[in-house]
């Protein structure tokens, strides 16, 4: 929780997006309920983005950020949001509390390639 803007790398796994962090412990942590089809909509000017790409996401604007995510509410230990300005919302599990503290009122995101 001491980075202000931080990174995974997400890729396609058994028909959805997923990421690892041994950072905090986790490994093929999925995407559920919409955050798929909002993930696959940020990324489709990236080539091969199945195979893996750079997530960067912080509760602040960064400059050159791609998508705001506006919080909606609470519900079974996660939360909804949505991209502001649209309608389509999805929900991020609990896991998120290992990247902050609280849920933040605003995500901002910005999905780029993976350089090899």
């Amino acid at each position: 929780m001491a980075n202000s803007i931080m990174v995974i790398a997400p890729y396609w796994d058994s028909g959805t997006w997923v990421f690892d962090d041994e950072e905090v412990g986790l490994t093929k942590e999925p995407f559920i309920l919409n955050v798929p089809e909002m993930i696959t909509d940020m990324v489709k000017d990236i080539p091969r983005a199945k195979k893996g790409f750079k997530l960067f996401f912080s509760a602040a604007p960064f400059p050159k950020y791609q998508v705001e995510f506006e919080w909606v509410r609470e519900e079974s230990g996660g939360n909804w949001y949505r991209i502001k300005g649209q309608t389509l919302e999805g929900w991020l599990c609990p896991s998120m509390y290992r990247y902050f503290e609280t849920a933040p009122k605003s995500l901002f995101a910005k999905a780029e390639p993976l350089k090899k």
